[in-house]
């Protein structure tokens, strides 16, 4: 499998699945440029400049600038991406939804569609608020009223559907995980602008040589960090007896491992705190009460009061997200039920209690992993003044993870293709000697 990305070209079947998806996400990129009608984006950029501290900040990054432009896709991915979150914590609450999930997979075509129905509501109350604060900026709107909230909530509850479909077609006939590909792209979109910034400021003496080689090596640094902390798995040891099958034929037991990831929550414990921690910020932007515009100065990203809360927050919502996603007891049932045990541990509630045990211990240093991710960048350029290159680490762990994740499918499709031809050839050269017996 060496030289294996000069093979993604020659094998027919992932050359057409690549070219659908960069058709995909071209469709998705030109669509996330197209002003909603009645806007003057020039009005609208001046006043969202100075909001990137806040909730609009945070999801304009998610949609590639799409929000601060008013775009018919301006809401993106994300009213699909919360409403599947819904549907993760309501498991954990509500035994219906539980007990779908593991119904195979006429359940989870039924999870699918309550989470269709329940993005087009999340999509129209996005929208009619957005339309809300649209018109709530002096000289952005052309004829505000009741025709242009209509139009605009239509337009991009349109948008946020199509956009929803754009991501299904990419997961069901394209290469890797649509939602995915369709936020990591609305991310670096934005990547050679601020790479470009940071180079004119260089030439113009505006940032230091020191700081330009700091910022590189915080970039390389902090990307090994995530790849290697994104592979990182306790791998707990689990025996399978030998057994008799057919008409006394004995199989051998085998030994296998249940791999636990560092970092079981991925990305969410980032986005939870950020929602959290911008709130007062948020609220500031749009309000003129003097305590909450203190309270949103204390919650500024350049303080130790921010540090410190963002910190705890990774921290708690680390733990609070794998347990909502990973259920110590289901595991070990499925191991009992398959005969499988963890040798030195007794099958059922004791090996339940082993790998929470497990769990808890490797969470810590995944949580605090995640917090020094998210709060390095925010260091580095306080310590060294740099305000046009800003990457967070909700951003950095996104890009990151769908790029594993993507390049990891394509190496599995070229090696089942790899295995197809040998099985193929094998069965030629079979044929052949069956002639000459």
């Amino acid at each position: 499998m060496d030289n294996w990305i000069g093979k993604l070209w020659r094998s027919p079947e992932v050359r057409e699945k690549l070219t659908f998806t960069v058709l995909i996400l071209l469709i998705y990129r030109v669509g996330a440029h197209i002003t909603a009608p009645g806007i003057d984006v020039n009005i609208l950029q001046q006043q969202t400049g100075q909001l990137g501290n806040t909730l609009f900040g945070v999801y304009d990054m998610f949609t590639g600038g799409g929000l601060s432009r008013a775009t018919i896709f301006a809401l993106g991915i994300m009213p699909y991406i919360s409403a599947s979150i819904m549907f993760q914590l309501l498991a954990a609450v509500f035994p219906t939804v539980e007990k779908l999930q593991k119904e195979g997979d006429e359940g989870r075509k039924k999870l699918t569609q309550w989470t269709r129905y329940t993005t087009v509501g999340l999509s129209a109350i996005q929208a009619y608020g957005y339309a809300m604060f649209l018109q709530s900026i002096p000289g952005a709107i052309r004829t505000p009223g009741f025709g242009f909230i209509f139009t605009t909530v239509l337009a991009l509850t349109v948008g946020a559907i199509f956009v929803m479909w754009l991501g299904e077609q990419i997961t069901e006939r394209g290469v890797g995980n649509g939602m995915s590909l369709l936020i990591f792209f609305s991310i670096i979109e934005g990547f050679p602008r601020e790479l470009v910034s940071t180079w004119e400021l260089y030439r113009l003496n505006q940032i230091s040589t020191l700081a330009l080689v700091a910022l590189v090596l915080v970039l390389v640094g902090v990307t090994a960090a995530v790849v290697a902390m994104t592979m990182a798995a306790r791998k707990i040891p689990v025996q399978i007896p030998r057994k008799v099958v057919g008409r006394g034929r004995i199989q051998e037991g085998q030994k296998s491992f249940v791999p636990l990831r560092v970092n079981s929550a991925g990305v969410m414990p980032i986005i939870f705190a950020q929602s959290f921690i911008i709130v007062p910020g948020t609220l500031a932007a749009f309000s003129s009460i003097p305590w909450l515009q203190g309270l949103a100065d204390i919650f500024q990203p350049n303080n130790w009061v921010y540090y410190i809360t963002y910190a705890i927050l990774i921290l708690f919502f680390t733990y609070f997200y794998t347990a909502i996603i990973f259920n110590p007891v289901d595991l070990a049932e499925n191991l009992k039920k398959q005969g499988a045990f963890v040798p030195g541990v007794k099958p059922g509630a004791r090996t339940a209690e082993y790998i929470d045990r497990i769990l808890t211990r490797i969470t810590l240093p995944g949580s605090i992993y995640l917090a020094v991710v998210a709060l390095l960048p925010f260091w580095i350029f306080d310590i060294f003044g740099i305000t046009t290159f800003i990457f967070g680490g909700t951003s950095l762990l996104i890009v990151v993870g769908v790029g594993l994740d993507t390049v990891q499918q394509l190496q599995q499709m070229l090696m089942v293709r790899h295995y197809d031809g040998f099985m193929k050839k094998g069965r030629v050269k079979m044929r052949g000697r069956q002639r000459y017996m």
